[in-house]
């Protein structure tokens, strides 16, 4: 079933039933109000007769000599409380019909046969000649004697007005259950038909089309809104992440082609000429050699991405910054060394952090080659320091710096910010996206600036482990 009519059966569901919760408590509330109506006209006829059996000179009128009771034997005398809608009864205290009202003609009130001398008060519904009638019945006493009165109502007029209510309530439930499954279903439909165009519209944008955007104003309101820019917003970082994959596929395909072709170049000139000159054959090794070497440093690099990328995947511990640091400054010692460069290390503090010490290592070891290649002459100081809540280490040299028009995309892959020399300088183009990517994987960041040199600054900060207390 759609949505569209899940809402629609939901909703028309819950409402009729409250509809039909609420008619069921009107209709017993209306019978009880009618039922309370007859009970207290009966009761009314009833007390009306038990004060004229309990007045102390009952016979002002009537010149009776045998008490209030022996009045209310005679039939004739119970007119006095008979009308359309009151019939009276007397019985003897042993149930035996002594009197009553012309009006039930052949027809007497049956005994109550719950009704005792403890429980001299009872109403009843009872049945005469195919009518029926609310019956109150009740023990009256005097120094006389004991009788037992019948008060009877007919409740058919009652009934008829009932089942007129209640045919009332049925038909308005009806028509307003009708009416309650025609909003659910137009409710449904205006609350469903903005997602279904919101879905046929996001269905038709395919990975060549996603600088389209979707409308942002719908009819199903802020929240159908809401929903179109969160697919603005996804389809922005789509396009983002096709045009970074589709860079980085154009920029590994140009990195590769230059060592592949000469690869291919100095195998074929191998293949001619390699074992009648032996300077051929040299140099021509040396050069596949050094082109393969690059080969592999670029793979291993995109390996490290890749394995950055998973940085759920990685297992962590923690990590001891400044010893890492110190050990990658100790094995840098020697290429410092043939470029006549000072390499130093000092910590302002020895902080610990969590992550995976070979890719904690690769990210100092990058920082620091970047930074021995592009400074010709001065030196490299590495630092590693600790703030509130955070680590890091720093990366300082003293070579050209990093134009302030160059800072937005040194992390960028294969970017290289001297393109005159991009095939002088060694390196694959990945050692800072590397750095980037391993420093986001450990929840930190790196930030590039100018050094107090003159050269640059590159700085990895990450959440620092707080030592067990």
């Amino acid at each position: 079933m759609s949505l569209k009519w899940r809402i629609a059966v939901f909703y028309a569901t819950l409402l009729v039933v409250v509809l039909a919760a609420t008619s069921g408590i009107v209709a017993w509330r209306l019978q009880s109000i009618l039922f309370d109506q007859a009970k207290s006209s009966v009761n009314s006829t009833m007390h009306s007769i038990v004060q004229f059996s309990q007045q102390a000179n009952p016979f002002a009128v009537e010149d009776t000599t045998g008490g209030a009771l022996q009045f209310l034997f005679s039939s004739s005398n119970l007119e006095n409380w008979s009308s359309a809608s009151s019939f009276v009864q007397v019985d003897s205290q042993d149930g035996y019909p002594l009197a009553k009202t012309a009006n039930l003609g052949s027809s007497t009130i049956p005994p109550n046969k719950t009704l005792s001398s403890t429980r001299d008060i009872a109403y009843r519904e009872i049945q005469l000649d195919g009518r029926p009638f609310l019956v109150e019945d009740r023990y009256v006493r005097e120094s006389a004697g004991t009788a037992i009165v019948h008060v009877a109502e007919p409740l058919d007029a009652l009934k008829r007005t009932f089942a007129s209510a209640l045919q009332l309530i049925a038909i308005t439930l009806v028509a307003a259950a009708l009416a309650v499954v025609l909003f659910s279903i137009v409710l449904a439909a205006q609350i469903t038909t903005p997602i279904n165009q919101l879905s046929d519209e996001m269905r038709a944008i395919g990975s060549e089309g996603l600088d389209r955007r979707l409308p942002r104003r719908y009819r199903g309101g802020r929240e159908i809104s809401r929903l179109a820019q969160s697919f603005n917003d996804l389809l922005q970082r789509l396009a983002e992440a096709f045009a970074r994959e589709r860079q980085f596929i154009s920029d590994a395909s140009h990195e590769l082609k230059t060592p592949l072709t000469s690869i291919n170049a100095n195998a074929q000139m191998l293949l001619r000429w390699g074992d009648r000159d032996p300077a051929v054959l040299r140099e021509s090794l040396e050069t596949i050699s050094s082109e393969s070497a690059a080969l592999a440093a670029m793979v291993n690099g995109m390996l490290t991405l890749a394995k950055a990328d998973r940085g759920d995947e990685i297992p962590k511990e923690p990590v001891a910054l400044a010893q890492v640091a110190s050990d990658v400054v100790r094995n840098a010692e020697p290429r410092a060394g043939e470029k006549h460069l000072t390499l130093s290390f000092e910590h302002e503090a020895t902080p610990t952090v969590y992550g995976e010490s070979g890719l904690l290592r690769q990210l100092v070891s990058n920082l620091v080659d970047n930074a021995i290649k592009f400074t010709e002459s001065g030196g490299v100081d590495v630092k590693v320091g600790a703030d509130d809540g955070s680590a890091w280490v720093e990366v300082d040299d003293s070579g050209p710096g990093i134009p302030e028009s160059e800072l937005p995309h040194i992390f960028d892959r294969f970017y290289r910010a001297d393109k005159a020399r991009s095939r002088d300088v060694p390196g694959t183009g990945l050692g800072l996206a590397i750095v980037q990517s391993i420093a986001r994987v450990h929840g930190g960041a790196i930030q590039a600036s100018r050094s107090l040199a003159g050269g640059a600054r590159l700085r990895a900060t990450f959440p620092r482990m707080k030592p067990p207390s």
